[in-house]
């Protein structure tokens, strides 16, 4: 086994100063540290969201030391596997909806790039979105207080509120710079949580010929949320 502390051991101040020796070593530090997420988003995929440091430190040939140099501690690792996937997941369902003509069509992308996204790795989404101190998705808030260690997921929920809500109005007929009632203002929010908790459930469903498919359950859902269930239940 190589040695794991060797390359995550700066040297002297005086190697690390001067002639670029410490931005290289800045360099080199980032590498590192992206390396050894892109290991324990490996190990998670496989393991499942409840592994454990040491499980991933073996799984990536070191040890759980250098983890913690890295990361802190477990909810360390988290927020940085967190900031990686979430900003490709952000790309990919916000592109999705930017990419479609129509307020139906364009939510309908949304939700579907959305399960896709999350059903590539059940085990790395349940492990990133997972949050032991609140929801930022009822709790806005809690973006302000760095414990919560969810600023891109709350940045994410932010960007989709704010698209959902001008397309919401614009399916409405709702001029810009006008409002919806205070009540109907709480659908866009509230829309994301139905997307997110129907994604879980469905991710968490044994697969069986009751459990839908992806685009049956998109459509479903797309459907409950501009139309309602009385619409379906009519077909």
């Amino acid at each position: 086994m190589k040695n794991p502390q060797a390359p995550d051991t700066p040297g002297t101040e005086a190697e690390n100063t001067g002639d670029g020796r410490s931005a290289r070593w800045d360099s080199h530090r980032a590498a590192r540290r992206l390396e050894l997420i892109k290991l324990a988003r490996h190990t998670i995929h496989r393991l499942g969201p409840g592994a454990s440091m040491e499980e991933i430190a073996v799984q990536a040939n070191t040890s759980k030391s250098v983890f913690y140099r890295y990361f802190g501690d477990k909810e360390g690792l988290r927020q940085a596997l967190g900031q990686y996937i979430i900003t490709n997941f952000r790309t990919q369902v916000i592109g999705a909806a930017r990419k479609t003509d129509g307020e139906v069509d364009a939510l309908h992308s949304m939700v579907l790039a959305y399960l896709q996204m999350a059903a590539t790795s059940p085990n790395i989404y349940f492990f990133v979105t997972a949050n032991p101190h609140t929801d930022v998705l009822t709790d806005p808030a809690a973006k302000l207080n760095p414990e919560s260690g969810s600023g891109v997921l709350h940045d994410f929920f932010d960007e989709l509120t704010s698209m959902m809500r001008t397309r919401m109005h614009s399916y409405m007929g709702i001029e810009p710079g006008e409002s919806a009632s205070a009540a109907l203002e709480l659908w866009p929010r509230a829309s994301i949580g139905m997307v997110r908790a129907a994604g879980e459930l469905w991710l968490r469903a044994p697969e069986t010929a009751e459990r839908p498919g992806i685009e049956e359950l998109a459509t479903s859902i797309t459907s409950w949320l501009t139309h309602g269930v009385a619409q379906q239940a009519a077909s």
